[in-house]
């Protein structure tokens, strides 16, 4: 496994589409924006997408992992690498968000993200199709940071 900063053109768009189901999302936040892939045989296996969002603070918008991938320590590694990565670029805080539910919500506070905020209606707002987890209809997302 190996975990790199790539160019955009390395990252498949249907990877992106694992964590953000909206194709006009993606395009977004593409621009400016770092690409850190996780490679395994030269293949790219999983993605985080994180563009610097003010002086100092960054924001992770995509990370994603096939789903044959996952649950194998990946998602994990990826992220680590970008928190690396991105404090060498003299981020001092990074931010994302999540469902107010939800296996990624534990996922990040494993890795030190606390919570911020709670943005109402976030998935309401922006993603024209409703998006479920568990049966449940995502509406409200949580801002997100760790801070170095």
């Amino acid at each position: 496994m190996s975990y790199l900063e790539v160019g955009v053109s390395e990252i498949p768009i249907e990877l992106l589409l694992e964590a953000d189901p909206s194709e006009e999302t993606i395009a977004s936040y593409l621009e400016g924006a770092w690409y850190f892939a996780a490679k395994r045989d030269e293949k790219v296996i999983g993605a985080c997408i994180a563009k610097p969002i003010n002086t100092g603070t960054a924001e992770i918008f995509n990370i994603a992992i096939y789903p044959q991938f996952q649950q194998q320590g990946v998602g994990s590694g990826l992220l680590r690498f970008a928190l690396n990565e991105l404090k060498t670029k003299n981020m001092q805080r990074v931010e994302l968000s999540t469902g107010t539910f939800g296996y990624q919500l534990t996922y990040y506070q494993r890795h030190g993200f606390r919570v911020d905020r709670v943005v109402k209606n976030h998935f309401l707002d922006n993603y024209p199709e409703p998006i479920f987890e568990n049966g449940i209809q995502h509406q409200d997302a949580l801002r997100l940071y760790v801070a170095f």
